[in-house]
């Protein structure tokens, strides 16, 4: 298969990168590579329309972002991957490896994943600081809705700590796939659905967790505080630190109670609890 590869320079760098990766992932792309002036991102040949990326790009006047393309040649994306994926240790109480890395007898919590083209391998700051969060967290016997699942490490890591019910959903189509995968190299029993917000169930859940980003954050927030049971916890990253207070500011304005920050470099993880009525 014949790829496009579109190389994006975007000043500022941030939060246009994580913003237009966002974008794009709603349009075939199914790859993207961060780079010290933007990202490049990946299409089959058969789904490029440069339309499509060109409208996406005259949505904002904030940014000054250009962009070249080229065709490449077929890639084993696979091969390309483990050649430069390493083990990643939260804490020394998560360890998030592929099946070619030796085990790590010594964590608490070991998942074996395969990313392929997916997001969420644990190395992204958001998702290393969700991880953090759920490793503090009781989930035994409690529900869980984990929206912009990508690999589904964070969906598994809470079934791991005896969570009874997790549903992962993910636009992407990669990423759902992706993350059954990854349930199953785990032995996990997890509920994955493939959509954005209107693919949420008709339940109430103990923990919310979103990490995708402020944009998508902020335009879903009603689905997820509906699906959020009283007294449950809504956990969201996928954030800069420039956007803790007006997140913060957001969310406190549907009700709920802002509880902690947690930071890794310029990225952020935030915790509320919505008061039962």
């Amino acid at each position: 298969m014949n790829y496009i590869e579109y190389h994006f320079i975007t000043r500022p760098t941030q939060p246009w990168t994580e913003i237009l990766i966002a974008r794009l992932s709603e349009i075939e792309f199914e790859s993207f590579q961060e780079t010290p002036e933007g990202f490049k991102a990946y299409i089959l040949q058969d789904f490029d329309d440069e339309s499509f990326v060109q409208e996406i790009l005259g949505e904002t006047d904030e940014a000054q972002i250009s962009y070249e393309k080229k065709k490449i040649e077929p890639v084993n994306w696979n091969e390309e991957w483990e050649k430069n994926f390493h083990p990643v240790n939260v804490d020394d109480q998560c360890y998030i490896r592929a099946e070619f890395h030796a085990p790590r007898p010594t964590s608490l919590y070991e998942i074996i994943i395969q990313p392929k083209m997916s997001f969420g391998t644990g190395h992204h700051e958001t998702t290393h600081l969700m991880v953090q969060y759920i490793l503090e967290k009781d989930f035994t016997e409690k529900s869980l809705l984990d929206m912009g699942t990508g690999t589904g490490v964070l969906a598994i890591l809470a079934k791991m700590k005896k969570a009874q019910h997790v549903v992962g959903i993910d636009i992407d189509e990669w990423s759902y796939e992706n993350a059954k995968e990854n349930a199953a190299r785990n032995h996990v029993a997890i509920e994955f659905l493939k959509g954005g917000a209107e693919s949420i169930p008709a339940e109430k859940f103990d923990f919310v967790l979103a990490n995708i980003n402020r944009n998508i954050l902020m335009q879903d927030m009603s689905f997820y505080l509906h699906a959020l049971k009283d007294d449950g916890t809504l956990l969201l990253s996928g954030l800069l630190d420039s956007d803790e207070k007006i997140m913060i500011n957001f969310v406190e304005n549907f009700g709920l109670q802002f509880v902690s920050t947690k930071y890794r470099n310029d990225w952020i993880a935030l915790e509320f609890k919505k008061n039962e009525d």
